[in-house]
């Protein structure tokens, strides 16, 4: 029964992913990927918004009970996030861009773009 739970909810995070990647390209991002995994985790969707390399988490939140998407993304989710991008910069080869941390929230049937949510500097040596 879990299982099944755990699907479903990995489905309808899919479907407000993609919703939320048409939103951004309205407003003239280029999707590069939805669903990034990798052994540090995932990444929601990376998008491209001008020459800014932008790694997004969704929140959907059917009420405001357990508080607001942007409150889920704690600063364990943001290391998370972060170890995943660097992850991704490396196995790509991406070296000189720039990065930033988008947090994107449905709530009540609106989507809300947080731009720069946390910080996470990305540096290389």
């Amino acid at each position: 029964m879990a299982e099944k739970k755990k699907r479903n909810h990995r489905r309808l995070g899919s479907v407000y992913e993609q919703t939320v990647g048409f939103y951004l390209e309205q407003y003239g991002y280029e999707i590069v990927a939805f669903n990034y995994r990798c052994p540090m985790g995932e990444i929601d969707l990376i998008a491209k918004e001008g020459g800014v390399l932008v790694f997004c988490e969704v929140k959907y939140r059917k009420d405001l009970h357990c508080g607001s998407a942007a409150e889920a993304v704690d600063p364990r989710k943001q290391r998370r996030i972060w170890r995943s991008a660097l992850y991704y910069l490396t196995v790509h080869g991406i070296g000189d861009v720039p990065c930033r941390f988008d947090v994107i929230g449905i709530e009540d049937g609106k989507i809300s773009v947080i731009k720069n949510a946390f910080e996470g500097e990305i540096s290389w040596i």
